[in-house]
C-alpha cells in the first residue's frame, strides 16, 4: 500500500510526533521504492539529525549517495539552515551594495550580519531549501521524500508558503511605487542606468523568491503529486497528537494519504505484553473513527535497532508485504 503511494506521487513527506519512528519509516520507504526501480531524493528537516545515523554515513546539505540497486537508488541530504542563511544573506548583501553609496556599505553588512540571528531566520532558511529540493527534485527524481521534524514545527513550515507569497507579492507592490518615483528622480538630476539596474535586480531576486514559494505551495496542496504519510504508535498521547495533525493538514490543503501505526506489539510475547496489544487495539479504535478511508497500515515492533542497510531491509519488506 504504502510502496504503491510511493510509486504514484512525486513528493511525500513523512512526519508524526517526535520518538515514533518517522525517520526509520521514510528511510525504509525509500529503499523499498529504490528496490522498485525508483530515483528517490530523501531529505532530513529535522534540526536533530538522525538520517546519516540509520544511513551510517555522514550526511550534509548537498545529496549523498546511500543506496544503489540495479534498477534504482536513494540520495540523501540533511538540510543545514545555517548554510542557507549564508547564501542567502551573500546574494542579498551584493545586491544592497549596488544599490546604496560606498559610505553606507559597512552599516548595511552590519545589519546583515545581525538580520542572520533574527527570529524566523532559521524557519526560512529551511523553506526555502525545501523549496529548492522540490524544485531540484522534480526534475531529477521519481520521488521526493522528506523526512520531516516533530509536527509543530512541521505544520508551521507548511503553513509558511502562502504566507510569505504574500508578504512577497507586497513588497513587491512597494517596490513598485519607490521605483516610479526613483525613475522620475534620476530623470530630474540625470543619475545614470546603473542604480536603475540594481533596482532591476533586487525586482528579479523578489520575484524569483515569490514564484518560488507560490510554486511551492500550489505543489505540496496538489493531491495528485504531493501526500503527507502520518507515522504514529498506538499509545494514547501519540494518537490524540496525530489526529491533531491530520486535522490541521486538511485545514492547510494537504492530502493525508496513509497512516503509519508503529511498533505494534507483538500478540504472543508473554505475560509482561499480554495486555498491551488490547489498548493498542482501544487507541487505534479512536483512530480508525476519525479517519474514515485514510489508509492504515501496521508495523510491528522490531528487536533491532533501526540502523544500517540491513535494519532497513526488513522493514522495508515490511512495507512492501503490508
Amino acid at each position: 500500500m504504502l510502496l504503491t503511494l510511493a510509486g504514484q506521487r512525486k513528493v511525500l513527506f513523512v512526519g508524526g510526533k517526535g520518538g515514533v519512528g518517522k525517520t526509520s519509516v521514510a528511510s525504509a520507504l525509500a529503499l523499498a521504492r529504490a528496490r522498485n526501480g525508483g530515483r528517490v531524493l530523501l531529505v532530513s528537516t529535522d534540526p536533530a539529525h538522525n538520517l546519516g545515523h540509520i544511513w551510517d554515513r555522514a550526511l550534509s546539505d548537498a545529496a549523498t549517495r546511500v543506496f544503489t540497486s540495479p534498477t534504482g537508488y536513494v540520495d540523501a541530504v540533511e538540510i543545514d539552515p545555517q548554510a542557507t542563511i549564508e547564501r542567502h544573506f551573500t546574494a542579498v548583501a551584493a545586491t544592497m551594495m549596488k544599490l546604496l553609496p560606498d559610505r553606507l556599505h559597512r552599516s548595511a553588512k552590519q545589519h546583515l550580519e545581525l538580520a542572520k540571528t533574527a527570529p524566523g531566520s532559521h524557519e526560512s532558511a529551511v523553506l526555502e531549501r525545501i523549496a529548492e529540493l522540490i524544485d531540484h527534485g522534480l526534475e531529477a527524481y521519481d520521488l521526493v521524500l522528506f523526512d520531516t521534524a516533530p509536527s509543530g514545527h512541521t505544520l508551521h513550515l507548511l503553513a509558511l508558503p502562502a504566507k510569505l507569497s504574500g508578504w512577497t507579492e507586497s513588497l513587491l507592490a512597494s517596490r513598485s511605487r519607490s521605483e516610479r518615483f526613483a525613475a522620475a528622480a534620476r530623470g530630474i538630476v540625470g543619475r545614470e542606468d546603473q542604480e536603475a539596474a540594481a533596482d532591476s535586480e533586487l525586482r528579479r531576486t523578489l520575484v524569483a523568491r515569490r514564484d518560488r514559494f507560490a510554486r511551492m505551495r500550489q505543489i505540496i496542496t496538489d493531491g495528485s503529486d504531493t501526500s503527507f504519510v502520518v507515522v504514529t504508535v498506538a499509545e494514547r498521547m501519540p494518537v490524540a497528537e496525530s489526529l491533531d495533525i491530520i486535522k490541521q493538514l486538511h485545514f492547510l490543503g494537504i492530502d493525508v494519504a496513509s497512516i503509519v501505526v508503529n511498533r505494534r506489539s507483538p500478540v504472543d510475547a508473554g505475560a509482561f505484553l499480554a495486555e498491551r496489544p488490547e489498548r493498542e487495539d482501544t487507541c487505534l479504535y479512536e483512530l480508525h473513527e476519525h479517519l474514515g478511508t485514510v489508509p492504515m497500515t501496521e508495523l510491528p515492533l522490531l528487536g533491532r535497532d533501526m540502523t544500517a542497510e540491513d535494519a532497513l531491509d526488513e522493514l522495508a519488506e515490511l512495507l512492501e508485504t503490508t
